[in-house]
């Protein structure tokens, strides 16, 4: 078990390093995936604060749905994401998938956002 601990410590580690490298002021787009909802967060790193956030908990989404843990909700909640973004004046993002593989619930979030008019 701590094998595994260190090797997904390591791989967010990376992921993000390079994320900050190549940001150059973009705000990021933050994923945290539970088994059963799916969390998103805009943060600007320069400022430290958070710009915009939408999950399957809120009751715009929630009431969608069948479930928070698939990749309806996942693609619904990068929607929503997008068009707050938008109407906070933001474009342009760095997607931080941390340390989930970019497949499955993490790729139809994206999907989401970029079909919601945010480009990254």
């Amino acid at each position: 078990m701590l094998r595994k601990l260190n090797q997904t410590d390591r791989r967010k580690r990376r992921v993000r390093a390079d994320i900050k490298r190549d940001a150059s002021g973009k705000p990021r787009l933050s994923v945290h995936r539970s088994s059963k909802h799916i969390y998103a967060q805009l943060i600007d790193d320069a400022q430290g604060r958070t710009v915009a956030a939408a999950s399957t908990l809120e009751k715009d989404v929630k009431g969608k749905l069948k479930t928070g843990a698939d990749k309806a909700a996942a693609a619904e909640v990068g929607k929503l994401l997008a068009q707050r973004a938008t109407g906070a004046g933001v474009s342009e993002v760095v997607f931080d998938r941390g340390a989930y593989k970019y497949h499955g619930r993490v790729k139809a979030l994206a999907d989401g956002a970029r079909e919601g008019g945010l480009k990254f």
